[in-house]
């Protein structure tokens, strides 16, 4: 029935391979609970990341064997529905670190078929497991056929190759010059409101274009800055809103060919910023967790710059983790729901489900007749509690600034992202420009252009936007359709 299916495992910085035999599924005898032996942990948040034709990708977060040391884990799947004792089974996988993440990717699976899984936890050998704790069992359905073959995509945001078929000529081209031709002044991550970022961000798009020096030169400038810039103090949201630009700045100029020396103290500052401790929440006490505490602005921005991070390192595993985070966030609460809401106390009166809390509220959720499809609630419960007519919430906007961003960086690095959640980016545009009657104005307007190329739409985008805390130009760089 299988083609040898082949398990890819990938720890966070460790990869590993295994084999998947339909053929001799362990004993059922072989997998009982030892008496009196502390359990392992279980698998809570097993979720599919990813599905095509022929694959299915897997994610969960590493847990406990019962001892304090990280579990081993099996995994199992089956056409359907799942028996453990006659599914077929992958070869043992050794945990690394507890709170982890594992992606596990099944291949030579049948197209248009339903699976399902499942994940065993466990200490000892898979001879003779202990404590095994199963995880509940999770299906997917492989894509009718694979998708056509796409071009290999370069730049995390934008390619130098795509930026020399831009224009030379019109306002969008004189709005980035101009911005490009200010001074920036020095680079300061922990100042949120600061602009230098954007500058610096004009700068790289016009040397990619133009192959002046001095453009090349400015950047370069603010990433010394950034690499002397010693221990950060300041907020995850400051972090998140100014450093993503720098990185693709970086990128923009091919800093890796041009300064290798500059390039590697730049990588190695990013990944000591990854984790570097912030201030200005209790749940978000660094950029990661910013992104996987915080389902508002503030992790839309800290992921933006996850996102960019991880192309630029080119941290696989990290990158994987940022989408499966971010597919939780537009409301795929199997993929990840690990979102802190703000407790007992949390004002949740803008979600469609309550006891299940998302990022952006699914399609056809209505409240009275009022549409609730498409809102962002944990940033437009900033005006209040639910009332209607919904009021115009700026954070709304402020948090696609950072959701957008991430989106086009997963895209172009393969994630399907626009197609996620019934369109969930698409649904959140329409609500604001729609029922919300609010569109995008001022340092929002470089968004509807990102959102117009990819969802084929023609809300009102400006020739000369204004850019973002993050990023912008975009009626130059992201202009007509994809």
């Amino acid at each position: 029935m299988f083609s040898s299916p082949i398990v890819k495992l990938t720890f966070l910085s460790i990869a590993l391979s295994a084999a998947c035999s339909p053929e001799s599924p362990t004993s059922p005898g072989g997998w009982a609970s030892v008496a009196a032996v502390p359990a392992a942990g279980l698998v809570g948040d097993l979720g599919v990341l990813l599905s095509t034709a022929s694959a299915v990708t897997l994610a969960w977060t590493e847990v406990s064997d019962g001892t304090g040391a990280p579990a081993s884990y099996s995994v199992r799947f089956a056409a359907s529905s799942i028996d453990w004792r006659i599914a077929n089974g992958c070869a043992e996988i050794a945990g690394t670190r507890i709170g982890a993440m594992v992606t596990c990717t099944v291949e030579g699976l049948a197209a248009d078929a339903d699976y399902a899984f499942q994940v065993m936890a466990y200490r000892g050998s898979s001879i003779t497991p202990q404590g095994s704790q199963p995880s509940t069992v999770i299906t997917a359905r492989t894509a009718s056929s694979p998708p056509p073959e796409q071009p290999a995509v370069t730049g995390i945001w934008i390619s130098p190759a795509e930026v020399a078929t831009l224009p030379m000529t019109g306002a969008s081209w004189i709005n980035l010059l101009v911005a490009a031709s200010r001074p920036c002044g020095v680079v300061d991550l922990a100042d949120q409101e600061q602009a230098t970022n954007a500058c610096i961000f004009a700068k790289a798009l016009v040397f990619a274009r133009t192959r002046n020096p001095t453009y090349r030169d400015a950047v370069v400038i603010a990433i010394r800055e950034i690499v002397a810039s010693g221990t950060y103090v300041g907020r995850a949201l400051a972090l998140g809103r100014e450093l993503g630009s720098y990185v693709v700045a970086a990128d923009l100029i091919g800093l890796k060919t041009f300064d290798p020396t500059l390039d590697e103290s730049f990588r190695a500052k990013l990944r000591t910023l990854r984790t570097t401790p912030t201030s200005g929440s209790n749940v978000a006490t660094n950029l990661i967790e910013c992104h996987e505490k915080r389902p508002n602005n503030w992790g839309a921005h800290c992921g933006a710059t996850r996102a960019a991070i991880a192309v630029y390192l080119e941290d696989a595993a990290d990158l994987a983790r940022t989408a499966l985070v971010f597919k939780g966030y537009l409301g795929d609460r199997a993929a990840y729901a690990g979102f802190d809401y703000g407790g007992p106390e949390a004002d949740l009166t803008w979600q469609c489900d309550p006891t299940r809390p998302v990022g952006i509220n699914p399609t056809d959720c209505t409240r009275g007749g009022a549409v609730l499809d498409g809102v962002l609630p944990d940033d437009q419960r900033r005006a209040g509690g639910y009332v209607w007519p919904a009021p115009q919430e700026n954070y709304v906007w402020e948090a696609l600034q950072g959701l957008l961003p991430q989106a086009v960086i997963l895209h172009r690095a393969g994630y399907p992202v626009w197609d996620w959640q019934d369109h969930a980016l698409l649904r959140a545009t329409e609500w604001l420009h729609g029922v919300n009657g609010f569109p995008a104005v001022g340092d929002d307007s470089w968004l509807p252009h990102i959102v117009n190329r990819y969802y084929r739409t023609a809300f009102p985008a400006p020739v000369a936007t204004t850019p973002g805390k993050n990023f912008g130009f975009t009626e130059w760089t992201h202009s007509g359709t994809e």
